[in-house]
């Protein structure tokens, strides 16, 4: 009797989590764009939206960012990146989607919880990047309180910074 764990994969979900990370970009007034299918190194292509604006000293043109997910509310917190992918990107946003809990008994039907994003400098990757085993991955478990300060609303300034993009303002008379 062979006892192989089966891996519930949910393509949809993981191309959501891309999808997920642009319209929270965009809504940030950050001009994303989808790099094609298996781009090396990056899935997101972001720019300011505004076509003359010229950058200052301190910003750049273009910022490269790498999307990984995870599904599983209960999952290790942890995700593989290979180090060759280091040069490729600017950001790493890391998106907990929390569907429901998987490991164990669990089936997926409980666990779900918000969606929680964590926009990670390619310096704090390569810093906490593990590549002792054949899967090179980042493990945030015992980092949350270092990498509070990168979640959600707080992670998506970085990258607005990045490019020069103020906070959109209505000014009034």
């Amino acid at each position: 009797m062979e006892s192989k764990m089966k891996w519930l994969m949910l393509p949809v979900v993981s191309a959501g989590a891309e999808y997920l990370v642009m319209g929270n970009l965009m809504r940030r007034n950050i001009l994303t764009y989808k790099a094609p299918e298996r781009n090396e190194g990056y899935d997101l292509i972001c720019i300011h939206p505004e076509p003359r604006y010229k950058h200052k000293k301190n910003e750049s043109s273009q910022v490269r960012i790498q999307v990984k997910s995870r599904y599983a509310t209960d999952c290790d917190r942890g995700f593989p990146v290979k180090d060759k992918s280091f040069g490729a990107f600017d950001f790493l946003i890391i998106v907990f989607l929390n569907i429901g809990k998987f490991y164990g008994k669990n089936d997926g039907s409980s666990g779900k919880e918000d969606i929680e994003f964590y926009t990670l400098p390619n310096k704090f990757i390569r810093k906490h990047h593990n590549k002792s085993s054949g899967w090179q991955k980042v493990r945030l478990r015992k980092l949350q309180n270092e990498i509070e300060q990168y979640k959600n609303e707080k992670d998506f300034e970085l990258i607005a910074k990045e490019l020069g993009i103020k906070k959109p303002l209505k000014k009034r008379g």
